[in-house]
């Protein structure tokens, strides 16, 4: 029983109390055939399931992750820093390297600094990789999914927040050109930086502001795309059915190739439901030095905004130049989970949930 001192309010039950787990259940229970349903799915498309490690010398070098770090010690007493990992891509990405050409993992990967009813410091990625294969073939992927978690929740809709989405519907394709033209009325391509050019904020911030976005004189371009994506974009994808929202500007998708037709967009996209993004997936960079060149300058803007920066996984980058051609995705899957349970947020998912 919850206890409170005079005038507070009592303290919710913990999740471990058999009542709320009892209501709890069913969402937990609808996950795990999920998985299963998953599992299969993906055996039955010749993927091999893998397992990589959490621990690792990066944690990702992306500016707006934050990690946890730890000490790794040595038989001798030494020490150094290792990170729980944000994602497994870069272990996933060594074993296409290796040789290995269609793996899968359901990740435990961590998080810091995020916790709401849609996010928690520990989630499950279901992270998958296709060698040789075109970034428009995780597309269809992601739809089968839907289709898969919706069947195996036992549910015919997706619902998050007051809105719906039909999970077994052709999701529609949205470039963000056409998203910025239709949900922000601007016009993205006027404010695009050329290939190879470090972006000007100047003209983007004017145009965001006419249209009723906040925007700061330190802002930079990257800063006013986000706000534009988080404010007007994202809140109107996936209604009714998903949304597939691709060609993200080139320095929007540190890991991913250029389009060939267009330099000035990459080869990635999300996927929406009911507002919620649910997946990112790439056309994998496999240019070694141009990576090197985007993770240090997602490392100078950390050090920037948060005064830290993660280590480059050098070894990462030497199996970057020799893996072959490939896509990936990455799906929160307790995301996907309570959508297609019918969970209210995150954690009715989370068997133990981070105290």
């Amino acid at each position: 029983m919850a206890v409170s001192t005079p005038g507070t309010s009592p303290d919710p039950s913990p999740w471990w109390s058999p009542s709320v787990h009892a209501d709890r259940r069913p969402f937990l229970l609808a996950r795990g055939r999920m998985m299963a349903a998953i599992r299969a799915r993906l055996a039955a498309e010749g993927f091999i399931e893998v397992e990589t490690p959490a621990l690792q010398i990066s944690p990702g070098n992306e500016a707006h992750l934050h990690a946890f770090a730890t000490d790794l010690i040595g038989p001798d007493g030494a020490r150094r820093t290792l990170y729980l990992r944000t994602s497994p891509e870069f272990a996933a990405k060594k074993l296409l390297a290796a040789g290995e050409e269609k793996i899968f993992e359901f990740a435990r990967v961590f998080r810091n600094r995020e916790r709401g009813m849609a996010h928690h410091p520990e989630f499950t990625l279901l992270e998958w990789y296709r060698a040789g294969a075109p970034y428009t073939r995780l597309m269809e992927d992601c739809a089968g999914l839907l289709a898969c978690a919706a069947e195996a929740g036992g549910v015919s809709s997706f619902a998050w927040r007051g809105h719906t989405c039909d999970p077994f519907a052709a999701p529609e394709r949205l470039t963000l050109e056409e998203a910025f033209a239709r949900h922000a009325g601007m016009a993205l391509a006027t404010v695009l930086p050329a290939p190879g050019e470090r972006p000007d904020p100047r003209p983007f911030a004017e145009m965001a502001a006419g249209h009723g976005i906040r925007t700061a004189p330190d802002d930079t371009w990257a800063d006013i795309f986000s706000r534009v994506l988080v404010e007007k974009i994202e809140p109107r994808l996936g209604m009714g059915r998903p949304t597939v929202l691709c060609d993200y500007p080139v320095s929007e998708a540190a890991l991913a190739r250029p389009k060939p037709e267009d330099a000035r967009f990459a080869e990635r996209f999300e996927l929406y439901a009911c507002g919620l993004e649910l997946a990112n997936a790439f056309g994998e960079l496999t240019d070694a030095d141009e990576q090197r060149r985007r993770f240090e300058e997602e490392m100078d803007e950390k050090e920037r905004l948060y005064g830290e920066r993660y280590p480059i996984d050098a070894d990462f980058l030497a199996a970057l130049a020799v893996m072959p051609p490939a896509s990936g995705c990455a799906l929160g899957f307790d995301r996907l989970a309570a959508l297609a349970s019918g969970a209210r947020r995150i954690e009715d998912v989370l068997w133990a949930p981070v105290g």
